[in-house]
């Protein structure tokens, strides 16, 4: 199908942005790389009387680190993270994550801000950001804020962002040298969303868990911080009896709905095989 009419409008900054989206209020909708919102406008349920590219706002793009932080610009795309020497050195789960985002066409437009803002449960990159403890930059006409990935999520396609606000920034602790990582996706073809997936970042002293981050992704109508199931693990090796308290902890949290890709029974299985094998994975790479 073919969009509905709407004006065009391309600024080249942040606060241009930002006066747009408070002049239009509910009737503008923000375009990164497009990858949701185009079929969203083709099949006209989505349908914007103004449309804000904001692909020549060139603030909103870059990785570098800062400290003991590492900044990515919202606008910084899938094929960029994936190719990013400093991704792969200091926080390399986003590097596997964005290998398994749809497929390289869509890589090379998508945008982790598209990625992480759009509130779709499915999408892969919020759970890493609740792994990591993320922390999100949010910009308006009033200033600037920061809001926690693990605060974020509200509902399915809803967020933490005000009417008027912009996803600019995402600020990452970077994990420290030597901590495992590992993100597992049960998808059914490439390019679809996972049927079950879970993202793990920990850390180990003497052969025992001494931190441990759990993200799950499409097992509930907002992504997941596993918490209780990172607790689980803490202060114990990776054995048997282990993994089965983190796995049960985990599904004690999932509400998957039934679809296409299988019953809540089945997806809630799955999801906690995929806790399992990314568990055993992290493990298996932390220096310890």
């Amino acid at each position: 199908m073919i969009p509905g009419s709407f004006s065009y409008h391309r600024p080249t900054s942040v606060a241009e942005a930002a006066g747009l989206i408070a002049q239009h209020a509910d009737t503008a909708r923000i375009l990164a790389g497009g990858q949701s919102l185009i079929p969203m406008m083709k099949l006209r349920l989505a349908a914007p009387e103004h449309l804000i590219d904001m692909a020549a706002v060139a603030e909103l793009k870059g990785i570098e680190r800062k400290g003991d932080s590492l900044l990515i610009g919202a606008m910084t795309t899938q094929h960029e993270l994936i190719a990013s020497g400093l991704i792969a050195e200091t926080v390399p789960i986003i590097r596997e994550t964005s290998l398994l985002v749809a497929d390289p066409q869509v890589r090379y437009l998508g945008t982790l801000g598209g990625n992480l803002a759009n509130g779709d449960p499915g999408n892969d990159m919020p759970a890493i950001m609740l792994c990591l403890d993320a922390g999100y930059r949010l910009v308006g006409r009033g200033g600037e804020r920061i809001v926690k990935a693990r605060e974020f999520y509200k509902g399915t396609y809803a967020t933490a962002l005000a009417d008027a606000e912009i996803l600019a920034g995402i600020a990452i602790p970077i994990p420290p040298v030597g901590h495992g990582f590992a993100y597992e996706k049960l998808k059914r073809k490439i390019g679809d969303y996972a049927t079950a997936a879970a993202g793990v970042v920990l850390t180990a002293a003497g052969g025992k868990i001494s931190s441990c981050a759990i993200g799950l992704s499409n097992l509930a109508d907002t992504p997941i911080y596993a918490q209780a199931a990172g607790a689980a693990v803490l202060g114990r090796s990776l054995d048997a009896p282990t993994i089965a308290a983190a796995v049960k902890a985990a599904r004690a949290l999932m509400a998957p709905a039934a679809d296409t890709r299988g019953s809540v029974e089945y997806r809630t299985y799955v999801g906690g095989v995929m806790v399992e094998r990314a568990l055993k994975r992290a493990f298996a790479r932390a220096r310890r």
